[in-house]
């Protein structure tokens, strides 16, 4: 590739990078609940123009002052957000460890921003963008209310959407026991993600669409 062209991932989804995300919360509300875990996998683009997994990320989170923790939530993730061995950091330097080189992987794919895919979206979206802001962090990397939502998607690919059916449908492995991590989960997610935009190369949709306007 010319130092001229550009990626050929910046026109496949509109000038955005995806970028799958996933966290562990202690709650279900992004304004009130602890954030204690967030992972980002980002995607590049082969020489056939396949999607591809390119790095993983991920950071422990210590609960933000005043955070509420649904002893529920914890018993469900198995997460002690006071447990010293989590090696666990404040919201701000956790967040900027994923979007410094979510930033960095924007530039070199020649794209105008990232856009979050998620398994369940709006729920990962909403707890990233909330800590952003208790953060007081202006460069969110992250379109502000746009998402790709792999549960949506592997319901119309796969008529599954709980991770792991639409993974094991996808003939993804997917192991039980590690589920609930978020780098595993966004591991996995991100699998989920290229497979369906794959499948959907390989029956000619994309180019079936350059053709079009050609």
């Amino acid at each position: 590739m010319s130092s001229s062209a550009k990626h050929p991932l910046a026109d496949r989804f509109r000038g955005f990078l995806p970028v799958v995300v996933d966290v562990e919360t202690a709650g279900f509300n992004s304004r009130t609940d602890a954030l204690l875990e967030v992972a980002a996998v980002t995607l590049t683009m082969d020489e056939n123009g396949y999607l591809i997994i390119d790095k993983e990320y991920d950071a422990k989170v210590e609960p933000f002052e005043g955070a509420n923790l649904e002893q529920a939530a914890l018993d469900f993730t198995g997460i002690d957000p006071f447990d010293p061995d989590r090696g666990a950091i404040g919201e701000h330097d956790a967040l900027e460890a994923i979007f410094k080189p979510i930033r960095k992987s924007i530039k070199s794919h020649d794209c105008k921003r990232a856009i979050l895919v998620g398994h369940n979206a709006a729920f990962d979206h909403g707890f990233v963008c909330n800590a952003a802001e208790r953060a007081q962090i202006k460069r969110n990397p992250f379109h502000p209310f746009s998402t790709f939502d792999t549960a949506t998607l592997a319901g119309l690919a796969f008529g599954q959407t709980v991770l792991a059916r639409a993974c094991d449908a996808a003939g993804i492995d997917f192991d039980g026991k590690q589920a609930h991590s978020a780098l595993y989960d966004t591991v996995k997610t991100a699998e989920l993600f290229c497979t369906i935009v794959n499948r959907w190369k390989d029956l000619g949709g994309w180019e079936m669409v350059l053709a079009t306007r050609d």
